[in-house]
């Protein structure tokens, strides 16, 4: 109940104010049509006052079969058990019974196995006592009752076995998303800073080979990596924003703003990377997923150049069909083992990401040493990805 919305709370609660009403009004209007009685001889013994106050202790701890069902059962059976050693005439009271036991089973969470000891002491108890007031029941009178109550218990238990299987599931499925929002975002930070930061480390490091006789290439590499700089504190800004922002946004508009290849390659380039780029076929306006997808690629695969190959000449072409776009990055003649003067070129997510976005359209991608000792990553992207 706890951990259930207030609303359900409270609809909940007052069901069960509703049913032990109910119970009242049968248990005083319908006499013993549904009257729970152990054994089958008549019971004789008038009503009184006492029959009214067991009548309404079977009843009304209805009330509280949710929140409290030990308690409900305890008092319960107690009073049907009084209710019968007193001999009364049947009463639908008695109902409250087994939904007493329906609720214990399913409802619950504590000392479960001291609530069934103390059922089977009470009914034995029960039995005693009903036998020396010579009611006239037979011993299979109380054996056959037994699987009544016991079927009312395991009802129950079967709901709060489903219950807690349901709740188990949901915990998983939570764990899940966690897990993939935790990898979206790793997956977005690195596609972000890895790329602006890798720029303006090869930058820095080559400022200082060329001083002191070259000051306009200084002056121009510093103005690189300022405006690098400033490039990724803003997608990082937007990223940031996103994940603050209270809402629950698609993967598309959590990302970072899209930026055209030629901005990418010229960003390389200015980083000091040898980058042609090449188009072929018709461009069409792709859907915000995929253009998305397209651009982390190329983003990708110039930034592993950058980091590996810097001194290699890379090709970026990009082909347009009616079905697919095929794109290929290739560095001539590049290393995919990263130089031991750059340990901070080490990573590993970038093509495991490259290709989980990818994969996320249907598409495939591939990244590896050519025959010609290039280091290639190629994609297709359907340009009508399955469901």
């Amino acid at each position: 109940m706890r951990n259930l919305p207030e609303g359900l709370e409270r609809v909940r609660a007052f069901r069960d104010v509703l049913l032990a009403l109910l119970l009242v009004f049968f248990a005083f209007t319908t006499g013993d049509t549904f009257a729970v009685v152990l054994g089958t001889l008549e019971r004789d013994r008038p009503a009184d006052v006492l029959s009214v106050i067991l009548v309404l202790a079977q009843c009304l701890p209805m009330i509280v079969r949710r929140t409290h069902p030990g308690l409900a059962l305890v008092v319960i059976s107690v009073a049907w058990g009084l209710h019968q050693v007193v001999g009364y005439q049947g009463s639908s009271a008695g109902l409250a019974l087994y939904i007493a036991l329906y609720s214990a089973g399913a409802h619950l969470t504590r000392r479960r196995g001291l609530a069934v000891a103390g059922l089977v002491a009470g009914y034995l108890a029960l039995a005693v006592a009903m036998n020396r007031t010579n009611h006239g029941e037979k011993p299979i009178d109380y054996l056959t009752f037994v699987p009544v109550l016991v079927l009312f218990w395991l009802i129950g238990e079967g709901v709060r076995a489903r219950t807690r299987a349901e709740a188990a599931r949901r915990a998983a499925q939570k764990r899940e998303a966690v897990a993939q929002e935790r990898a979206h975002i790793a997956r977005e930070l690195h596609d972000v800073v890895t790329h602006h930061v890798t720029a303006m480390v090869v930058q820095a490091e080559a400022l200082p080979y060329l001083l002191p006789g070259n000051p306009d290439k200084v002056r121009d590499g510093l103005g690189t990596i300022s405006t690098t700089g400033r490039s990724a504190m803003t997608d990082l800004r937007e990223l940031l924003d996103v994940l603050h922002d209270p809402g629950t946004p698609t993967d598309q508009e959590r990302s970072p703003a899209h930026e055209p290849l030629e901005v990418l390659v010229e960003r390389a380039r200015a980083a000091g990377q040898d980058v042609t780029f090449a188009e072929h076929g018709a461009a069409a306006p792709l859907p915000t997923g995929l253009s998305l997808a397209l651009q982390r690629v190329v983003q990708e695969s110039l930034t592993n150049a950058l980091k590996h190959a810097p001194d290699r000449t890379t090709t970026v072409t990009l082909t347009h069909s009616e079905d697919e776009l095929d794109v290929a990055v290739v560095t001539s003649g590049g290393s995919t083992t990263p130089s031991p003067r750059r340990p901070w070129a080490r990573s590993g997510r970038g093509i495991n990401g490259m290709r989980d976005r990818v994969a996320a359209f249907g598409g495939e991608l591939t990244a590896g040493q050519e025959p010609d000792g290039s280091f290639a990553v190629r994609a297709k992207l359907p340009r009508r990805p399955a469901a």
